[in-house]
């Protein structure tokens, strides 16, 4: 689910986050906006949120929180009536009741198919200069499949902007039409 549009449909109800950086952490404290109850299923012992919003989530008495934990099963027929989750540590296994499951464990980028025509780093993001210009001369890259060290929105729409503006410059410095 999404968090921002499925919310709504679980007011009063209990619901799961699976994930310990900064969207599921923002995720979950949004959804305590509807949710009677929030639990977050964390692979770690500690979250990799920043500090503010840990702040926000630790204080907040509508979540709880399965450390160390990952999730094995999602229960029910019809619908979601509950997860099995597993601490990594211990083995042991519970079954926590919820009747939504949001996961937010990061991305892999959909690079692949660049493998032999740009540089990727080891996790297969693209590598760009200042200007969004890929190893290949004329080609940019934007967004959250560029190596960066933070992936919203706003920044993928400023990635764009210089992308676009760089790559025009490109194609009238080819045409000879360049205003330098």
């Amino acid at each position: 689910y999404c968090a921002t549009c499925d919310a709504p449909f679980f007011k009063d109800q209990k619901v799961v986050v699976i994930g310990g950086g900064d969207t599921a952490i923002e995720e979950a404290l949004y959804l305590t906006k509807f949710a009677q109850e929030v639990t977050i299923i964390h692979r770690r012992d500690r979250l990799r949120a920043t500090k503010i919003l840990q702040e926000r989530v630790f204080s907040n008495k509508k979540i709880n929180f399965a450390w160390d934990s990952v999730v094995t099963k999602i229960l029910g027929n019809e619908k979601v009536e509950g997860i099995l989750v597993q601490n990594k540590k211990t083995g042991e296994e519970k079954e926590i009741p919820c009747q939504g499951v949001f996961v937010f464990v990061g991305n892999v980028p959909n690079s692949k198919f660049l493998n032999e025509l740009i540089k990727l780093d080891q996790k297969g993001y693209i590598l760009t200069d200042d200007n969004m210009m890929t190893s290949q001369e004329g080609i940019y890259a934007c967004g959250d499949v560029r190596k960066k060290l933070l992936r919203q929105v706003v920044t993928a729409c400023g990635e764009g902007a210089t992308a676009a503006f760089a790559a025009q410059k490109y194609i009238e410095e080819i045409k000879g039409v360049s205003y330098k």
